[in-house]
């Protein structure tokens, strides 16, 4: 009988370990930063802020000397919780309340069913490699890349928070992990 090794998950994802400050350091020895940003909506500015917009873009990506990734994630709307408080609020109304109520739920899910309403996440990954993959990497080096990574998020944030975007880090463990998660699985809801 022939046996098959079976490789366990965690020796297939590129992930060694989160560090405390939400920096990811990979098996390569590569170390990333994942970054989320909450993008405004263009449309729905004026010509001239559109073009000062468009202008600092520009600037942002004339100022990032460095590898960025840019990740968009599409996640499908789940409207059954929403539907579900609004027939919670039904349950002692009127029934004129209860008539727009329902009115209301088969409003929106019919929107949803024509439009395929979905909420998009946006991510930048920011990563610092070693030079020399083969030295041996001890806490002095391991806070060197740490800092550069830092120091690339905080020009980041300047440039895009200048275009209107916010743009946030995720420090805590638990929170990359999350998100890690969501990459691999895209079909669980970040929300939750």
């Amino acid at each position: 009988m022939i046996s098959k090794k079976v490789n366990s998950v965690q020796e297939w994802l590129p992930v060694d370990e989160i560090l405390e400050n939400g920096i990811i350091k990979l098996k390569n020895k590569n170390y990333i930063k994942i970054l989320k940003i909450i993008p405004i909506n263009f449309e729905l500015k004026s010509n001239l802020e559109k073009e000062a917009i468009l202008n600092s873009y520009k600037i942002f990506l004339k100022t990032c000397n460095f590898d960025i990734q840019i990740l968009i994630q599409s996640n499908k709307e789940d409207l059954s919780n929403h539907i579900l408080k609004i027939q919670k609020n039904n349950l002692n109304k009127n029934e004129k309340i209860k008539n727009i109520s329902n009115n209301y739920i088969n409003y929106i899910q019919e929107i949803n069913k024509k439009r395929k309403s979905s909420s998009k996440n946006f991510y930048i990954l920011i990563r610092e490699k070693p030079e020399n993959k083969k030295q041996k990497i001890n806490e002095n080096l391991e806070k060197i890349y740490c800092d550069k990574l830092n120091e690339k998020y905080f020009k980041i944030k300047e440039s895009l928070s200048r275009c209107g975007n916010k743009v946030i880090q995720f420090e805590e463990k638990e929170e990359v992990e999350k998100i890690i998660n969501s990459f691999f699985n895209t079909r669980k809801e970040l929300n939750k």
